[in-house]
């Protein structure tokens, strides 16, 4: 199965602090997208909308300042029954995120779509660490007719 992996460096921050932009729903908020809801305790379900549509996800790894792992339980057909993970850890002055969105069944256009706007969201998480303020939806980069 194709997946989506991603690597980015959040300069100046602790994992802790990227922890918290993951799991926190004015963490989520304010770098995803902002019309953002749901429990984001062990087991709960947090619910992303944007304005083509939305998705929840189960959270199914809480390891303060190491890992976060969510499972896509509602959402577009492609998206439901994958995984997305947040692994962590410090080198030098820079928290690195590996992202990790696996299981797509197949690499269908719209995985394309849903990796740079990964790779989009991603860099407004480390915006959101490094200056104070993320992109989130909806005043995202749109990269095309999906949004």
């Amino acid at each position: 199965m194709p997946d989506i992996l991603h690597r980015v460096g959040v300069e100046g921050s602790t994992p802790q602090q990227v922890y918290e932009a993951l799991t926190t729903i004015d963490g989520l908020s304010a770098w995803w997208t902002t019309d953002t809801k749901g429990s984001t305790d062990l087991g709960g379900v947090i619910e992303f909308r944007f304005v083509p549509g939305g998705f929840d996800m189960e959270v199914t790894t809480l390891k303060p300042a190491e890992q976060v792992g969510w499972t896509v339980v509602g959402g577009p057909e492609e998206w439901v029954g994958t995984t997305i993970t947040w692994n962590l850890h410090q080198e030098d002055d820079f928290t690195i995120v590996l992202f990790k969105h696996e299981g797509w069944r197949e690499p269908v256009e719209f995985m394309h779509h849903c990796s740079t706007k990964w790779a989009l969201f991603l860099v407004s998480l480390k915006a959101l660490l490094e200056t104070g303020k993320g992109a989130p939806s909806p005043d995202d980069f749109h990269i095309d007719n999906w949004n």
